[in-house]
Order: structure tokens, then sequence, then C-alpha cells
């Protein structure tokens, strides 16, 4: 089994390679307006400090703004895209703060690079973790092969927008939380405490990731209405004040552009609320997004028929999740060909790690025999 570990580890590794050497040749004027305008917020915070969470348009004294779309051939007669009006006046950019604070960290010019080999860092630990954990040679097959799925997406499809780096990095670590929790039950409350901070933090980098907390609350809800204990108020309680304090960069940058903390900085065309669209159904069952959304909803019932009480605790949070978000995004007016990797990458790392952590049945008779 010893072998079987080395050879994933090293295939996760080669992998991980690979993504460094094609991240190397990326370039930061590829044409596209997210891009721009996440670099814009980076550079705000490179100019002003905390001040650069104010991204009023007008803000742009020194032109980097016009000078980044004059570079993708924007016309110049045209509003800056990412930036739509807000009940203030002002035209602010739509983004939270998060995905262009960690950009601000690395010198300007050459920011997304170093964010991208950062986040497949943690990512490639969190597969290595999984492979060399697993106790059965099923689930080192199971964690290895996933594991070296998961290091692949940050090129495909993670690359087609900034936001998704910190994201992807995020769902590996509260899915190794979330089977820590539900799987082992030991460090409950500090498990709890950190899934909801890592959730809350999630949200700084894309406002839709406030739909992967949609599962925990009512599991957590849930569990305080069948049990109507302290223990079980306390741990709901301590999960929402986490998540509460992990979004807090995100509430005060809408307090400061859309002049309240829950007011929206996203224009009419994105908060839309749910419709049923065949069109966008169609786009879904024919993009990549579609084989994932099966191999989360397949692994998650498999670990709800083979795992025991604690696997299946798990299965059954993964569920709800996995509902509640395919739920809003397919039925949300827009597509794109990443909107429901975050809720899969979570439920799969959640599954897989349950399953390092706890073995299922037939696993670890194998194992004995």
């Amino acid at each position: 089994m010893k072998i079987l570990k080395l050879a994933f580890g090293l295939v996760c590794l080669l992998i991980l390679a690979s993504n460094m050497r094609t991240m190397s040749h990326w370039t930061e004027a590829r044409g596209v307006y997210d891009d721009v305008c996440y670099l814009r917020q980076a550079h705000l915070f490179q100019l002003y400090g905390v001040g650069g969470l104010d991204t009023d348009l007008s803000r742009d004294g020194d032109h980097f703004l016009a000078r980044k779309l004059k570079e993708i051939g924007f016309p110049q007669e045209r509003l800056a895209p990412c930036h739509p009006p807000a009940r203030s006046g002002k035209y602010v950019l739509q983004y939270p703060p998060g995905t262009g604070f960690l950009l601000a960290l690395f010198p300007e010019g050459h920011q997304v690079v170093p964010l991208y080999a950062a986040a497949s860092l943690i990512v490639t630990g969190f597969a290595l973790l999984g492979i060399f954990a697993a106790r059965s040679s099923p689930t080192v097959v199971g964690a290895g092969v996933f594991g070296a799925l998961a290091v692949y997406m940050m090129i495909n499809p993670t690359k087609a927008s900034y936001s998704m780096a910190p994201t992807m990095a995020i769902c590996a670590a509260a899915g190794y939380l979330t089977a820590h929790w539900l799987a082992t039950g030991k460090r409950e409350k500090s498990s709890v405490s950190l899934i909801g901070l890592l959730l809350g933090l999630s949200v700084n980098f894309r406002l839709p990731n406030l739909f992967l907390v949609a599962g925990y609350v009512l599991y957590l809800g849930i569990a305080f209405l069948r049990a109507r204990t302290g223990a079980s108020f306390v741990r709901g309680l301590i999960f929402c004040l986490a998540y509460v304090a992990g979004m807090i960069p995100t509430l005060i940058a809408n307090a400061i552009n859309a002049g309240s903390p829950f007011a929206t900085t996203y224009g009419s065309e994105d908060a839309i609320g749910p419709e049923l669209n065949l069109e966008i159904l169609g786009h879904y069952l024919h993009d990549p997004q579609f084989g994932l959304v099966l191999l989360a909803i397949g692994s998650t019932a498999w670990l709800l028929r083979v795992g025991d009480n604690g696997a299946r605790q798990v299965a059954l949070l993964v569920a709800c999740n996995l509902l509640i978000n395919l739920f809003f995004f397919l039925s949300h007016p827009i597509f794109t060909p990443y909107y429901v990797v975050p809720v899969t990458m979570l439920s799969l790392w959640s599954v897989c790690f349950t399953g390092v952590m706890r073995p299922p049945r037939f696993a670890m008779k194998g194992q004995l025999g």
C-alpha cells in the first residue's frame, strides 16, 4: 500500500509541476473584463491600504483602469465594465474585495501567477494528506484519483476567474474540517468555528459563495430542533458568529460602496431571482460541470449507503448543500463554466476525507482479508 500511496502522490506532484509550468506563461492582459476589475481592486489596496475598499470609479487619478482597458482594446466611449451604478449614485466595483486583496499581496504585473501557485500548493497539500492518511487500498485509490483531479482543475476551469483560485483552496480545507467534525467527532467546537470562518471568508472572493453555507445552516438548525440542548444551540451560534466574522470585509465594502452592509454592488442583470430556464439547463448538461455534479451526487449516495453513522451525517449535510446550491445555480439566468464547481468540490472533498477517516465497511474487510 505504501507503493500505491507514493505512486498517487507522485502523480499529484507531476500534475502540480505541469500546472506551474503552464501558469508561468500566463499573461495578465488576456482580454477578460473581470480580470481588469480584480486587478483594479488590488491596485486600490496597494495605493490606499484599507481605503482601497472604496471602489468609486472616480478614484482612477493615475488612469490605471483606463490604461488596463486600453490594453485589452475596450472601447473608450463605453462605461467601464464591472462597475454598475449603486444606490448612492456612484459607479462602483461589483465584486467583493477578497480576490483583489490577495492579488495586492504580490507586486503589480506579477500578481496572478503567484495567487494561483499558492492556491495550487494548498490544494495539492490536501490531496497528499488524503492519500497518505488513507488506511486501505480502495480508499488510497479513491483519494488518489480525486486528488489528481482536484490538482488538475486548478488550471481548468479555475483559470476562468481569478476568484476561483482561493475558493478552491477554501473548499479543500472546509471539506477536510467537515469530515473531521462529523466523521470523527473530535474537537467539535473548533472544527465548527473554523468551517464557519472559512465559508465566511469565501464570500469575500465570490459573492455566490454565500450559498456554500446553506447546507450547514440547515443541518445545524435541524440538529438543534431535534436535540433542543444548550450544546446544540451553542454549536450553531459559534458557527454563525464565525461565518459573519469571516465576511466582515465584504459587509464593510458594501456599506462604503452601496450604502448598506446588506445592499449588493451587483447590477440588476446579476441580482435576479430564480426562474426555470431550459436553455441554462442545457448549458450545464453539455458542460464538464455536469460530470462533477454526477460525481458529487453519486459519491454522496455511496457514502450514505455504505458509511457508518458519522459518515452518513456528512452525506446528509452534503446532500442538503448540493440540493440548495444546484437549485439556485440551475435556475439562475446566467451560465458560466465554473458556477457549480465550488459546491461540487466542497462536497467531493468532504466525502473523500470522510472515506479516509472512516473507511466504509467493505474497505475494512478487504484490508483485513
